[in-house]
């Protein structure tokens, strides 16, 4: 007989990403009636070759450590910013040993990396003061630890572009087993060229605002953001009721065409959270507007959810931020399940539906009339790594 899992909520929320620095205005311009981007249209990353690309156009204050400031970093401390009185209080409480931190990323301070990096007479060399423990995964999760001055378990998550939503599930876990009584969890990512230009190199990146589910998708725009949660057995307005993780090990970089891991993945989340198809209100799709991403998620969804379902990607706002994707849209889902209004968040494409994909009747649907109960966000990364997420409303 399995053991009972005690409820983990979503207590306390930091974003910044292209919709904005803070949670009042990603919620304003979210949800704002409109029919334009947010993305910005440059070629710093990819020089000769301008993209779109879901680029925060803030200028971060350095961090208070400085041999990790980073962009990276400098964008996480944006997110937690707003947290930390809470964050204080729960160190004086429970004391630093019992809060813990878990942070996706793929890109950590490479930027910097890039940056310091510089060729003289055919030979490469580092800049003076580069350090390169400033680019390694664990980068984020050190400096926030040292920063936020906790003791409890800390580790980065680097599973491509279900990492921010994986860190949640390893920040349930630990909750699970009694290892801490807070986790401080999400994900970061930053633009550098290693990014871009990777993702050029595959013939997946657009130079225009993305178009998921179109028969004119031509590709994703890659973006960079943070969203940070706080996590805890304590009672709060959202609650993570369930999640599925599975892995199609089929290709190195696209999925199963029959979207198989991703029906896995979903099926295991609904499960675990106890409930069936049509209690889901809202589903926050994948949707990079990639031909065989689109192609397998329409099929996972229309096996599982059927036609119906209320859906939309928010990659055409704020761009593909890759391991920071997961924890930014459960934060909009977050978002979302705290609203009266039933409005849903939009999705911006041209409206001509591929025929090959599945018919999806929900898809861009602005408002369900009510106040969403249930929503799912799902994820799915390189190598068939996928990830879906239950977030229910917690009735006060």
């Amino acid at each position: 007989m399995s053991r009972a899992r005690r409820p983990v909520y979503l207590n306390q929320g930091g974003i910044i990403c292209t919709l904005g620095a803070d949670l009042a205005n990603v919620e304003r311009n979210l949800f704002a009636v409109q029919e334009h981007s947010f993305l910005t249209t440059t070629d710093h990353y990819s020089p000769g070759q301008p993209q779109s690309l879901g680029q925060v156009p803030l200028e971060l204050p350095a961090v208070t450590i400085p041999c990790e400031d980073t962009r990276n970093n400098r964008m996480l401390a944006a997110a937690v910013s707003p947290l930390l009185p809470a964050i204080d209080k729960l160190k004086s409480r429970l004391g630093r040993q019992r809060i813990g931190i878990v942070i996706g990323t793929s890109t950590s301070g490479i930027a910097e990396g890039e940056s310091a990096l510089t060729r003289v007479d055919n030979q490469i060399q580092l800049a003076d003061g580069y350090r390169y423990t400033s680019q390694e995964l664990s980068a984020p999760t050190r400096f926030l630890s040292n920063w936020l001055d906790v003791a409890g378990p800390c580790w980065t998550v680097s599973s491509a572009c279900t990492s921010g939503g994986k860190a949640l599930t390893s920040a349930a876990r630990l909750l699970d087993l009694g290892v801490c009584d807070v986790v401080i969890a999400g994900g970061v990512d930053t633009l550098c060229r290693m990014t871009v230009g990777g993702f050029s190199s595959l013939f997946v990146t657009a130079d225009t605002p993305c178009n998921p589910f179109s028969r004119n998708r031509s590709g994703t725009n890659i973006g960079e953001g943070a969203g940070v949660f706080i996590l805890s057995r304590e009672p709060g307005p959202v609650r993570l009721a369930g999640f599925g993780e599975s892995s199609d090990a089929y290709h190195i970089s696209s999925p199963h065409p029959q979207g198989i891991g991703a029906h896995d993945a979903i099926v295991r989340a609904l499960d675990m959270a106890g409930l069936k198809s049509e209690d889901i209100d809202y589903l926050n799709l994948h949707g990079t507007a990639t031909v065989q991403n689109d192609l397998m998620e329409g099929l996972a969804v229309n096996r599982v959810f059927g036609n119906e379902v209320a859906c939309s990607s928010t990659k055409p706002l704020t761009g593909h931020t890759l391991a920071a994707a997961g924890a930014i849209e459960a934060m909009l889902c977050w978002l979302l399940l705290q609203r009266d209004d039933g409005l849903l968040p939009p999705h911006l494409w041209d409206g001509q539906r591929d025929p090959e994909i599945p018919l999806l009747n929900g898809l861009g649907r602005a408002d369900l009339g009510r106040p969403v109960k249930a929503a799912m966000s799902s994820s799915f990364a390189f190598g068939g790594n996928n990830l879906s997420l239950i977030l229910v409303r917690e009735e006060s």
